[in-house]
């Protein structure tokens, strides 16, 4: 059994959609990053950085439990648990790693900088802004470029580098980017994997709230509270 400690966030969704795409057993554990629980020491002692998701696989390495932090670690690792979605060696395995950390390193942070400066920033600073949703439309277009190319990011086969990126990706309505006006390929693979069971139970787990951020929750995410000394 493998524990998840997860909320419903493009990183979050990464780990819940490879576990229903391998077929693991496992438990999930809603962490209220609103709240502020990702800041409690039992949560501290799997996840360091204080974010989610982590894991705690209770059969890891020779059958001892093992927790992973690091969405980018945990792809890695169930994907080596497997024997799945990560070749094991080779062009192919390099290309997928490649892809992931591509997401990791870019799509990752440049789309949650656009997303807060867009959405989230007490005031509207126009150069954050323009920078941040410029750079996402820069990274959109390195990924079409690429799925113009093969049907998956590390080419015939679908991995863990299609898992990490997919749910940054679907937030580009509020990016102010037209998918299918402006990458077509892109817009095609989202559609594909979309329609792949796992993903839709994984981008289900946990289900997304629909509860307006009070001042509260802002305050936990992005005030003082997340730079305290623990």
């Amino acid at each position: 059994m493998i524990d998840l400690y997860t909320a419903p966030t493009p990183n979050g969704f990464k780990a819940s959609i490879a576990l229903e795409e391998l077929a693991l057993p496992y438990q999930v554990h809603v962490v209220d990053i609103r709240g502020g629980a990702q800041f409690k020491p039992e949560f501290l002692r799997i996840s360091p950085n204080n974010k989610i998701p982590a894991i705690v696989d209770q059969e890891g390495p020779g059958g001892k439990p093992l927790s992973v932090f690091e969405s980018g670690a945990i792809l890695v690792y169930l994907a080596e648990k497997t024997g799945r979605l990560l070749a094991r060696d080779g062009a192919a395995r390099y290309a997928a790693l490649e892809w992931t950390f591509f997401q990791v390193g870019g799509t990752g942070p440049m789309l949650g900088q656009a997303a807060h400066f867009r959405a989230y920033a007490p005031e509207k600073i126009p150069y954050a802004i323009d920078r941040y949703t410029n750079e996402a439309k820069r990274l959109f277009g390195v990924l079409d470029r690429r799925l113009g190319e093969a049907p998956y990011l590390a080419g015939e086969e679908y991995t863990i580098a299609d898992i990490a990126n997919l749910p940054w990706l679907l937030g580009y309505d509020r990016l102010g980017i037209d998918v299918a006006k402006e990458y077509p390929h892109l817009e095609r693979w989202m559609k594909k994997l979309r329609e792949r069971t796992a993903v839709q139970k994984g981008l289900a787990t946990p289900p997304r709230s629909d509860a307006p951020m009070d001042e509260k929750a802002r305050e936990v995410l992005f005030g003082k509270t997340q730079y305290e000394k623990r």
